[in-house]
């Protein structure tokens, strides 16, 4: 047996990564209530929403009012996705704690998700974590598309690595590595983590994976026995990409922190509170979550 982390950390994307793809527009009242209930989970990280025009995700609108309606907790680090510099100002008047920024490895999908070339995307990206930084904000960076793309298939690694590159010498201060499709096997996580190991320290990277062929748990265990501590989950299993046809969402937060605590591994989260605040949620949604701990809870 490989040694694995005692601990690890979970960011819970659920809030933003996960409504973002859901058609059922949710009230704010009905959002603001679901990332309260996660902040009384144990969860340290919670990404509330992102200030991308309302035109693009018009379930996210109501980004200020979500954000400035919350019920905070000190100990809990509240997050968004920010665009560009006018979202980076909203960002600011609701008072996130830490900006995140997003790109794709896959130049046809960055095409399709910001409407830019990779090329064209990065002096965006640099004015948003330069304001940011400048604010006394930390900023986090997210890479799509890292193990595979709809529209390109398996992208190379250099390519993701000069992504990387560029992300880092902005000075952002921890990357999401994404398997935005779910195509991601554990064979090919091993290679590209280790790869990535040797050229960016680990400590800054965190890894988000998809569940649509139901092989994120699979992937994540390789990922910490490769010694990788943070990971990004959303409660049920709730999101999607809307430029990715037919992903589903992310690893579920619930179904994680069931795995990880069989396993020995401490995440600090209690899975009854994520239950709770699943339930909850659903009752706004015009389906069931798929997690598998959400399906054991109804059962119950």
């Amino acid at each position: 047996m490989v040694s694995l982390p005692k601990d690890v950390t979970i960011k819970e994307v659920g809030p933003r990564d996960g409504l973002q793809n859901e058609k059922t527009l949710i009230d704010t009242d009905a959002k603001i209530d679901l990332i309260n209930r996660l902040s009384e989970s144990g969860l340290s990280y919670i990404e509330l929403t992102s200030f991308v025009h309302p035109k693009w995700i018009p379930q996210l609108k109501d980004a200020v009012d979500v954000a400035k309606g919350i019920d905070r907790k000190d100990d809990v680090t509240y997050a968004a996705l920010v665009p560009n510099l006018k979202g980076l100002g909203r960002a600011i008047d609701a008072d996130v704690d830490e900006v995140s920024i997003f790109m794709s490895a896959s130049e046809t999908h960055n095409q399709k998700n910001i409407n830019k070339s990779i090329d064209e995307t990065y002096p965006v990206l640099r004015e948003v974590v330069d304001g940011a930084k400048q604010e006394g904000k930390s900023v986090r960076g997210y890479i799509s598309t890292v193990f595979g793309c709809p529209y390109e298939g398996r992208i190379d690694v250099n390519q993701v690595m000069s992504v990387c590159d560029n992300l880092f010498s902005m000075g952002i201060d921890e990357l999401s590595i994404g398997d935005t499709i779910g195509v991601a096997n554990p064979i090919q996580v091993h290679n590209v983590l280790s790869s990535m190991k040797e050229r960016f320290d680990q400590d800054h990277l965190a890894l988000h994976f998809h569940d649509t062929r139901g092989m994120a748990l699979a992937n994540t265990y390789v990922a910490l026995e490769h010694g990788f501590r943070t990971f990004d989950g959303s409660l049920g299993g709730l999101g999607g990409c809307p430029y990715a046809k037919g992903a589903s969402g992310n690893v579920a937060t619930d179904d994680l922190v069931h795995m990880l605590t069989e396993m020995g591994i401490e995440t600090g989260v209690r899975l009854d509170k994520l239950t709770d605040a699943g339930l909850a949620i659903e009752k706004h949604l015009d389906k069931s979550l798929p997690s598998k701990q959400m399906e054991l809870a109804r059962r119950m």
